[in-house]
């Protein structure tokens, strides 16, 4: 890590969003950085991905422009538009294009949820070129160094019709996520939120226990993100049971059986 780095870093250390490395995605974001290099992270719904986003804008001093990506995402929503205003039609920067005029970091979150059109306008921005084409205004704007591109999915989401191309995906260098392991979701849990070791302990077992039902009853596993909210709403004075009935089961599926069936893991892991 460069001296101007380090001094972000320092700078920043008391505002910084809580964060516990898994491996070594710090140091692999932070080489992408300083060689311009965009980035691409996989992994399960709520294992961290944002956070860890939001955590090196501040640890690098940068702004970060976070786009939650859907169906309906078009190129022009991310790069700009004209509109019609009081005194007649005026160019909007779209986030993406104020990222590159900016030196920012832009963040496409679930970007295969986006259109396709998107990946056209992606593609000069992740080559040696760093440029955002801006054809309703003539102007082509070269990315400055600051300038950072970061996209991310969840595999276990990609389909034929939703997934990123193997061309596209090359022009990243990427990291996977997973959950933690449990020594260190415990500790997540009680930097985040406070909760003592021994809960810390009792929502991971359980955690895990549901996270082994994926792909038999459950769609989705239960994320870190849904622990953080058993153990606020346990902090809050909610018994153990009900929170986690209403942070952890009843978010993961709306079959009854299944809620029952999750159910009886709580109560075997935490008790009445």
């Amino acid at each position: 890590m460069d001296d101007s780095i380090n001094a972000a870093a320092r700078d920043l250390h008391q505002d910084l969003p809580f964060y516990k490395p898994q491996a070594r995605e710090v140091e692999l974001f932070e080489y992408g950085y300083r060689h311009q290099l965009p980035v691409l992270i996989k992994g399960p719904t709520g294992c961290g991905k944002t956070r860890f986003i939001n955590y090196m804008a501040a640890r690098l001093n940068r702004p970060v422009y976070t786009v939650a990506c859907h169906d309906d995402l078009s190129a022009a929503d991310l790069v700009g538009r004209h509109l019609i205003g009081d005194k007649g039609t005026y160019w909007s920067d779209g986030p993406l294009t104020r990222a590159v005029r900016e030196g920012a970091i832009c963040y496409l979150d679930e970007v295969v949820e986006a259109r396709k059109d998107t990946t056209v306008v992606m593609h000069p921005l992740t080559d040696d070129r760093r440029i955002l084409p801006l054809e309703r205004t003539g102007e082509t704007l070269k990315a400055p160094p600051e300038f950072m591109l970061v996209v991310s999915y969840n595999p276990g989401y990609q389909n034929l019709l939703k997934g990123m191309k193997p061309s596209t995906r090359q022009r990243f260098i990427a990291v996977r996520f997973d959950f933690p392991a449990p020594d260190l979701e415990q500790e997540i849990l009680i930097g985040e939120t406070g909760i003592d070791t021994e809960m810390a302990q009792y929502l991971v077992r359980l955690a895990n226990a549901m996270r082994a039902l994926k792909d038999h009853d459950l769609e989705e596993a239960a994320s870190t993100r849904l622990l953080v909210y058993a153990a606020t709403l346990i902090l809050g004075g909610y018994e153990p049971v009900e929170a986690c009935r209403a942070a952890l089961v009843e978010p993961l599926t709306d079959d009854t059986e299944t809620a029952a069936a999750l159910m009886e893991v709580v109560y075997a892991t935490i008790g009445q």
